[in-house]
């Protein structure tokens, strides 16, 4: 039995094969070792493997946020191999699922708009350049969490317009202190942060929302691919661009006019890895 799981920050997908055919797909809370204790980590894995048929897991499949760093995927592997010692043991980072899920065996730049951002190129079979994500605090442009943090910013600071920042207090009844708190002091603050991109979704008829998207994905474009070679002058030598995430899955319209306007063309956008790692393992 096969188990494969695409591990963001906030959610994770988990498939499982046998024999070949799906027999089960479900969600569970996500992590990033980065963020994310050791602890609380083992806690999650082990409620998900008590609900499975653990003793007849032969390999594992796991691709996760935070898991481009070694020390990274040598902490959740040990965790994976202290519940499933006869199983074999895979971790890649969420840039390689979204290769896989995305292409497959074709080459392409991944690009990933979920609760944080990332891009890559990918030759086929491996990652061959990779932008430097700077994670929630200093990167992460075009995700979930920046926009949330554009929101609330201009939320406290006076500089949404009076007819959406009441929108946004019926909706979240925000307190600075508290939320000061859970940004500064609570667990998952880019899980946190990144609910309030949500607030887009109802209200993308406004010019101001709109326009934040807009600039949260020109900056997404311009810092990961534009100025990272992997996209000069507009055009992709040899490459399609694909997209994967909630975020850049639900706002799909704003994200296809800023590629647009940069003379990039997305040939797909998929809301999450998981039914792209299932093809791709059936067809190995």
């Amino acid at each position: 039995m096969i188990l494969i799981c695409d591990c963001g920050s906030t959610k994770a997908g988990w498939g499982v094969l046998k024999f070949g055919a799906v027999v089960e797909k479900f969600v569970s809370e996500g992590f990033n070792p980065n963020f994310t204790d050791a602890k609380h980590i083992d806690t999650l894995i082990c409620n998900i493997l008590n609900n499975l048929d653990n003793q007849s897991v032969t390999d594992v499949y796991f691709y996760g946020a935070g898991c481009g760093d070694e020390l990274n995927r040598k902490k959740v592997k040990a965790i994976f191999k202290k519940h499933l010692p006869k199983a074999k043991i895979n971790v890649y980072p969420d840039t390689l699922a979204a290769c896989h899920a995305l292409f497959a065996h074709k080459p392409g730049i991944a690009c990933i708009l979920g609760t944080g951002s990332n891009a890559c190129v990918y030759d086929g079979t491996n990652i061959v350049e990779c932008a430097n994500s700077l994670g929630y605090m200093l990167g992460d442009e075009g995700g979930g969490c920046y926009i949330g943090k554009r929101l609330v910013h201009d939320y406290f600071l006076g500089l949404m317009p009076e007819h959406i920042s009441v929108k946004f207090e019926q909706k979240y009844h925000l307190n600075r202190e508290r939320f000061l708190k859970k940004v500064y002091q609570g667990e998952q603050p880019s899980r946190y942060l990144a609910n309030f991109a949500k607030f887009t979704d109802d209200n993308l008829e406004d010019r101001y929302i709109r326009n934040l998207v807009g600039e949260a994905f020109d900056a997404y474009i311009e810092n990961y691919l534009m100025t990272r070679g992997m996209v000069v002058d507009g055009k992709v030598a040899g490459y399609e661009v694909a997209f994967v995430g909630s975020v850049g899955y639900r706002l799909q319209g704003i994200l296809f006019q800023r590629l647009g306007d940069h003379g990039i063309q997305c040939v797909k956008i998929i809301k999450n890895p998981l039914d792209g790692l299932v093809r791709y393992y059936r067809s190995i």
